[in-house]
């Protein structure tokens, strides 16, 4: 059985967490906040229900998966018009302000980082245990709060920062959104203030390490192109040796070797608990239509994207396959024990071992390092059965990394993130496009998602994002 935190949500606080192998997430009962946080026993369970929320439909639930990878060349909608047309228009770029999911992942964002910052405010009044079970509790918190505005400042922009408990709702309104560079600095104080907080190794599977938050570090860095700040954080992940790359590609996913050597961090999900609750809908909503019992054919992978992986390519079949209609899927996910389709059993990698080492790759080779970027390329290439790159220069080099980032982490979240931060959306979106005859053309707008219609209502000072 797989070990997991106890997760108890209800309402804005949690409860009755008596298993300590278990993540369950099922609302049990309710308590007045402002009586609740008295005692460590009780900071504990709302700690684990921070965890929780990440597991919601916004968030690695279900949502935040798609909205990282659909309008890219990486995945597309099968049915557009499912779900009231939610996915399509992240798909064909005519996504409106009221989105489902649009307003759902900012919610559900926002609602991880209050749960974080009542956490962080109330912590240091409570009496625990030990002094360092109560600093990794802080750096926990403080990364979850990090990886949501690292998520929401890349999909919309400019986003209003809230770094304290908000305890009257008026107060929040008023102060708009601010720029993105505050948030990136706010993202890369948390950060570094959680390594320093953070243990080595988890005391329990799914919980937040020291490499975790030096790898998220990195990968911020990167996407700021300080190239030296990044290698410096990504190769303290290796030289950690807490990670290392599988030597089969089927096991990196297999559900019976979760939390193994090459996860970093991922999000707790597993089957058969609390009436079937605990597992995750991806498999079904992101399954071909017509495979299994109401797939939606959301987020599945490209048939040009299939077609790149190489004769000999070990991950071909593994990481994507095609169904008996010979719609490619996702081979990630697998699929429920039970015949409760929407109770998936697979935990959703944020965080894994290759994409440090094909982002040092990147690094190495913006840093002008082109021998040492292609011996980080060849690592992942070797593992699928593949022999060393032919790319020698930066330019080349910079295309094969970008490459076997769509082969390797398919699924994981990335492409949608990758083109933005190479300033590559535009050009090779439309190029996409018109090579696969499809009347779209994108421009810089399309860049950002428009703000939440229900946020642009309720508070004035929230403005729109140009164009929608």
């Amino acid at each position: 059985m797989k070990k997991k935190f106890i997760i108890i949500i209800a309402l804005i606080c949690v409860s009755a967490a008596s298993c300590k192998k278990e993540l369950y997430q099922n609302p049990s009962t309710s308590k007045d906040i402002s009586k609740f946080l008295t005692n460590q026993t009780e900071m504990e369970e709302y700690v684990n229900a921070v965890y929780g929320n990440l597991q919601s439909t916004g968030l690695y639930g279900l949502y935040l998966p798609a909205f990282a990878e659909i309008p890219s060349d990486n995945t597309y909608d099968q049915v557009p018009s499912n779900d009231n047309g939610n996915y399509g228009q992240l798909d064909q770029f005519a996504i409106i302000p009221s989105n489902d999911i649009v307003e759902t992942t900012w919610r559900d964002s926002y609602q991880a980082i209050q749960k974080a910052n009542v956490v962080l405010n109330r912590i240091d009044a409570i009496a625990y245990s030990t002094a360092a079970l109560k600093q990794s509790r802080k750096g926990e918190m403080l990364f979850i709060r990090a990886l949501m505005y690292f998520n929401i400042v890349r999909l919309y922009g400019d986003v209003p920062l809230v770094t304290t408990e908000t305890t009257d709702p008026n107060q929040a309104f008023g102060q708009g959104r601010l720029a993105t560079a505050k948030i990136y600095d706010q993202i890369k104080t948390d950060l570094t203030a959680a390594i320093g907080f953070l243990p080595d190794a988890p005391s329990q599977p799914g919980r937040v390490i020291k490499t975790a938050a030096e790898a998220l570090l990195g990968k911020v860095y990167l996407t700021l192109k300080d190239y030296t700040n990044a290698e410096t954080q990504l190769l303290t992940v290796v030289n950690s040796g807490r990670h290392a790359l599988l030597p089969k590609v089927q096991d990196v996913f297999a559900v019976s070797n979760e939390n193994n050597k090459e996860i970093i961090f991922s999000v707790q999900f597993t089957s058969g608990v609390n009436g079937n609750s605990e597992g995750s809908a991806m498999y079904q909503q992101f399954s071909p239509s017509a495979t299994v019992s109401g797939a939606k054919g959301h987020n599945l992978p490209t048939l040009s994207l299939y077609n790149l992986y190489a004769v000999g390519d070990l991950r071909k079949g593994v990481y994507v396959t095609l169904a008996p209609t010979g719609a490619p899927f996702d081979n990630k996910l697998s699929a429920p024990p039970s015949t409760v389709i929407t109770d998936g059993p697979s935990d959703y990698v944020v965080l894994r071992y290759a994409d440090v080492i094909l982002m040092l790759a990147e690094v190495e080779n913006e840093l002008g390092n082109s021998t040492s970027s292609a011996g980080y390329l060849n690592m992942i290439r070797n593992r699928a059965g593949l022999a060393n790159t032919a790319a020698t220069g930066t330019v080349d080099l910079r295309d094969a990394i970008s490459l076997e980032r769509r082969l390797e982490l398919i699924g994981e979240g990335s492409r949608w993130f990758d083109l933005l931060r190479t300033g590559t959306a535009v050009g090779i979106m439309n190029q996409w496009f018109k090579d696969n005859n499809i009347l779209i053309s994108i421009d810089q707008h399309n860049l950002l998602m428009p703000v939440p219609q229900s946020q642009v209502n309720t508070d004035p000072a929230i403005k729109q994002n140009p164009g929608y």
